[in-house]
């Protein structure tokens, strides 16, 4: 699943090619009958009403929110993305598993051609729904999503204040819980764990029992800072589906230290330990079975 790094690639990209188009019209061939997506472009009542809403509508602005990208149009209108397991957007570029179009303006051209943002998604588990701009962050969608980790607010005695609020959860599980920390997903919280030393299944808990000073929760904050950054420069991670907005690949699943390591003998200085793989309240986890205490 694209986490931050992937989200926040792609919505720079939108930025710098979307903003100041408006939209001519939208296809898709999605029509499912799954009741949990009645509010969503794959349902073919709220789709008729989703075209109608947006036709005619001016891109504004262009915003991330932990996974979701937020398209702000005339109107007060916003278009929610959520990419989930398989999903990327692509501008003027299509592939086979594209299943909505929108067409745009190209104001460069006199408004005799076009531009076109797709939605890619293998698996069909996207998310596309439109929202009021004003209320937005406070539907289903936003209202309970925990702090932005690059935020210039958000500081190791943050990260520890919302750790805290599953003492007894395991540190892999809490890092990707959306409600604690934004955007954090399976592989940086194990590239995150790996540097900072801490084994995935640790409770929350020890982190402060054991330290008291709280090293631990700063040495994961600093790793957290440096690897989401150094993957948005990356472009993203690639090793599965995603994909940037020219259909090209990101490049951080060339720096991998752990994820996807499984049995490869650990990169730390000094270290002997094996890179193990398990499964962790349903979510794997690869770690090393030496340094990570």
């Amino acid at each position: 699943m694209p986490e931050l790094p992937e989200v926040e690639t792609t919505v720079r990209g939108l930025r710098k090619t979307i903003i100041g188009l408006s939209i001519k019209d939208v296809w898709t061939d999605l029509k499912t009958k799954d009741k949990r997506k009645y509010d969503t472009v794959a349902s073919p009542k709220y789709f008729e009403v989703f075209k109608k809403e947006v036709s005619g509508k001016k891109i504004k602005s262009v915003e991330r929110q932990a996974k979701n990208i937020l398209i702000n149009l005339s109107g007060n209108k916003t278009i929610l993305v959520h990419m989930k397991m398989t999903g990327h957007l692509l501008f003027n570029n299509k592939d086979k598993f594209v299943h909505i179009i929108f067409t745009l303006s190209n104001p460069r051209h006199g408004g005799t051609s076009k531009n076109y943002l797709a939605f890619s998604d293998t698996r069909k588990f996207g998310k596309m729904t439109l929202l009021n701009t004003k209320t937005a962050h406070d539907t289903r969608h936003l209202k309970n999503i925990g702090p932005e980790p690059l935020d210039k607010n958000f500081t190791p005695e943050k990260l520890e204040e919302r750790l805290k609020r599953k003492p007894n959860g395991k540190i892999k599980t809490v890092l990707i819980d959306q409600s604690i920390v934004a955007g954090i997903g399976n592989i940086y919280s194990d590239e995150i764990l790996w540097q900072a030393g801490v084994h995935p299944e640790r409770k929350v808990s020890t982190l402060l029992r054991r330290d008291p000073k709280g090293q631990e929760i700063k040495l994961i904050f600093k790793a957290m800072q440096k690897i989401l950054t150094k993957s948005i420069k990356a472009g993203g991670d690639s090793m599965s589906d995603y994909r940037n907005l020219s259909g090209g690949k990101g490049k951080f699943q060339f720096y991998h230290e752990v994820y996807r390591r499984t049995g490869e003998r650990c990169r730390k200085k000094n270290c002997k330990g094996i890179i193990k793989r398990k499964m962790i309240n349903g979510r794997s986890a690869h770690f090393c079975s030496v340094h990570q205490k």
